[in-house]
């Protein structure tokens, strides 16, 4: 950027000294003499001259009065005008101010003896023609010398002047700024670049710094995960230990078919992160038709077994609702919820299920803590965790919601939230009947 701003700007000094040659070259062509100016006037300025001069010789004028009579000229505004309507017929696509200030008035009365009435250097209060105010952002388009030859008392004298032309170009910034017009888009442009890149670049590093401790956590997490699993079947195998247990059929068949479930669980554990990676087009279901309150239920037991001490409660509203969905996957995503909710700080859960708008309505309620409102919009995205109120010291990965997410979707589904902190977090999934 500093490079392509130092371009930028040895760029427009160019330009500017390109414009001014120009300038000068072009006002300095029409301007190269007075030849289109009247000669009258010419010629009453030559005699205007020379009888200062003279009069300067006999002691009537000082050199005051030489300057104030050259400075003062009756046909000032005449020869002003006419400069004027030349250049603006000669250079129709600038807007020029002028002025022609006198710079030297020198009488060489013969070979030895010279008198310089007037010398100073370029001002624009010895402005002799022209509509400049100021020469401070002006610029010299060129000098001009004039020579007049007279005879006083039989003595030949000579009168030799100097004046110099400055103009100034109204608005030549823009001008200038016009015919850069190329140079600063390529420059904007390749500055746009860099900041795109540099923007690129930054948010490379923090995805790699995000995906860097996501994989940090994961290993560290990775265990808790598997504990889930091995806990409920840990307990299971204790109370399958008990000899009540075993010679009651029901019990015992209830038994073995959470312990059934859990290994399954535990088996597909792998395939679940798997799957959490994977986007709802991604996806493969195993789909088929189950009771869904009967499935709840299941889900319900699981949760009870591990969870002995939190209270989860049903509200079901249906009855032998039939729907197509992949129950591991749906398992799973359920379970995320409700251990989502313990994670939070819930001591009471409650399950609730009906029909809304053709739709299979599964809502969790819980009395944790609660989400913030800004937060709640990053719920479902890939590894975010809200980091306030790890209560039980349950760590996770950041996959669960967005898990929940993405399986409700591939299920044609929708979920959203509805929380308030200190006043819990309501969870509602809808399913297709």
């Amino acid at each position: 950027m500093t490079v392509q701003c130092y371009l930028v700007k040895t760029a427009y000094e160019y330009k500017v000294a390109q414009f001014h040659t120009q300038i000068k070259n072009e006002i300095g062509a029409i301007t190269n003499n007075y030849s289109y100016i009247d000669s009258a006037l010419v010629s009453r300025q030559e005699m205007l001259y020379k009888s200062l001069s003279e009069k300067y010789m006999k002691g009537k004028k000082s050199r005051l009065d030489i300057k104030n009579g050259v400075l003062n000229t009756p046909f000032q505004n005449i020869i002003t005008q006419k400069i004027k309507r030349k250049l603006e017929k000669d250079l129709p696509d600038f807007k020029i101010d002028f002025a022609i200030v006198l710079n030297k008035f020198i009488l060489y009365k013969n070979e030895q003896e010279t008198d310089t009435i007037f010398s100073e250097k370029p001002f624009i209060q010895n402005k002799l023609y022209g509509n400049l105010a100021s020469l401070n952002h002006a610029f010299l388009v060129r000098s001009y010398v004039g020579t007049t030859n007279g005879t006083f008392e039989n003595e030949e004298y000579k009168l030799l002047t100097e004046d110099s032309m400055y103009v100034s170009v109204i608005d030549w910034e823009m001008i200038i700024l016009r015919r850069m017009t190329f140079i600063l888009i390529l420059s904007l442009f390749s500055i746009a670049t860099l900041i795109g890149l540099f923007v690129i670049a930054i948010r490379a590093l923090i995805k790699q710094k995000k995906v860097s401790d996501v994989k940090t956590d994961f290993i560290n997490n990775i265990t808790h995960e598997l504990k889930t699993p091995l806990a409920t079947l840990g307990i299971s195998t204790k109370i399958l230990a008990q000899k009540n247990i075993r010679d009651n059929d029901e019990n015992f068949n209830s038994i073995v078919n959470t312990i059934s479930r859990q290994n399954n669980r535990l088996q597909n554990l792998i395939d679940q992160v798997m799957a959490n990676s994977l986007a709802e087009n991604e996806i493969e279901l195993q789909k088929e038709k189950i009771d869904a309150e009967d499935f709840l239920l299941s889900i319900v037991n699981d949760f009870k077994i591990t969870f002995p001490k939190i209270t989860l409660k049903t509200n079901f509203q249906t009855e032998k609702t039939i729907l197509v969905l992949d129950k591991f996957h749906l398992t799973t995503a359920f379970l995320n919820v409700l251990e989502n909710a313990v994670k939070y700080g819930s001591n009471t859960i409650t399950m609730k299920t009906k029909i809304v708008e053709k739709q299979f309505s599964i809502s969790f309620e819980d009395d944790g803590i609660g989400i913030a409102k800004n937060k709640q919009a990053f719920l479902f995205e890939k590894f975010y965790r809200v980091e306030q109120g790890n209560l039980h010291n349950t760590k996770g990965l950041g996959l669960g919601l967005y898990y929940v997410d993405q399986i409700v979707k591939a299920h044609q589904g929708s979920v959203n939230v509805i929380s308030d902190l200190g006043k819990g977090t309501q969870f509602t999934i809808l399913l297709k009947v």
